[in-house]
């Protein structure tokens, strides 16, 4: 976000009180509405995730603060700091409210602030605009009539290994959020959990200067990210579970066969090539269909 806007084009309209939030530019800082500028024109306080975003963005806008208040709230805020927003709004000040960047209330401090105002029933109201999510999805060339977006998976041990099983059964499109530093690994218990032949996309700094998205199956994006480690922030894409077509009958007879040639594990992943479900699935069932001809 560095481009300037070519002069004002905001206008200074009075606001009811409330809280407004306010969607900023995930890259190009044209990718603001004239509605959002409108707003932090116009907003008695200005709460903001990373106020020297928020001061950036109004520089470069040319939307003086003028001595109007600009409030710290991100993840690490009191309860009391939220408390006096709300105060705020509730005692008649007009409150915007902006993440560091994107729509607020995705994978930002938002949602606590959002709750609670609507429990107290303060006025509420958005200026709607970009959001990395939604880009990618429209970027990803995959189908968008049924999506969900999952946020950042949990780093590490059970807790990402149990993430990476649910988003895998899903029948919708799901979007989520990961570091480039973990983005392999994830691929990776992805192509275990989800089927290696599963379509996929990798979408990275959208609408900045490097801006790319990789396309393929999951597999084919492991290589893509072992041959050209991304950097920047990336939204992943998975597309959606399509229900099983394969005669269980079938696959059994197909494992019980491949056993024969192989050891249990390369049986399982052949088979799981074949019939395009995830190897976890087909080496589970590989052990048991073993264990159950041992004792017949």
């Amino acid at each position: 976000m560095s481009e300037p806007s070519g002069g004002p084009a905001w206008r200074k309209t009075p606001l009811a009180a409330g809280l407004y939030f306010v969607a900023t530019p995930i890259g190009s800082a044209r990718d603001i509405t004239l509605r959002g500028l409108d707003v932090l024109a116009s907003a008695e306080v200005i709460a903001a995730e990373d106020t020297r975003t928020a001061r950036k963005l109004l520089e470069l806008h040319g939307v003086p603060l003028a001595g109007r208040r600009l409030i710290a709230y991100h993840d690490h805020s009191t309860p009391a700091a939220r408390d006096g927003l709300l105060k705020l709004a509730a005692e008649g000040a007009s409150v915007a409210y902006v993440s560091e960047a994107g729509s607020p209330l995705v994978a930002d401090p938002g949602f606590a602030l959002s709750r609670e105002a609507a429990a107290r029933g303060i006025h509420m109201t958005t200026a709607p605009g970009p959001s990395a999510a939604i880009a990618a999805l429209t970027l990803s060339g995959l189908p968008s009539d049924r999506f969900t977006f999952v946020g950042f998976p949990p780093s590490s041990g059970g807790p990402r290994k149990k993430f990476v099983e649910e988003i895998a059964g899903l029948e919708a499109t799901v979007i989520l959020y990961e570091s480039p530093k973990r983005v392999r690994g994830l691929l990776d218990l992805l192509c275990d959990h989800a089927g290696a032949n599963r379509p996929a996309a990798l979408a990275r700094e959208l609408t900045k200067k490097f801006e790319e998205v990789r396309r393929g199956s999951l597999a084919e994006l492991l290589v893509s990210v072992d041959d050209d480690p991304p950097r920047g922030e990336i939204a992943l894409i998975l597309g959606r579970a399509e229900a099983a077509e394969a005669d269980p009958e079938a696959v059994d007879a197909a494992l019980r066969s491949a056993m024969e040639r192989l050891r249990v594990k390369d049986a399982a992943a052949e088979v799981a090539a074949a019939y395009g479900r995830p190897k976890r699935e087909m080496y589970q069932r590989a052990l048991e269909l073993a264990r159950s001809d041992g004792d017949s």
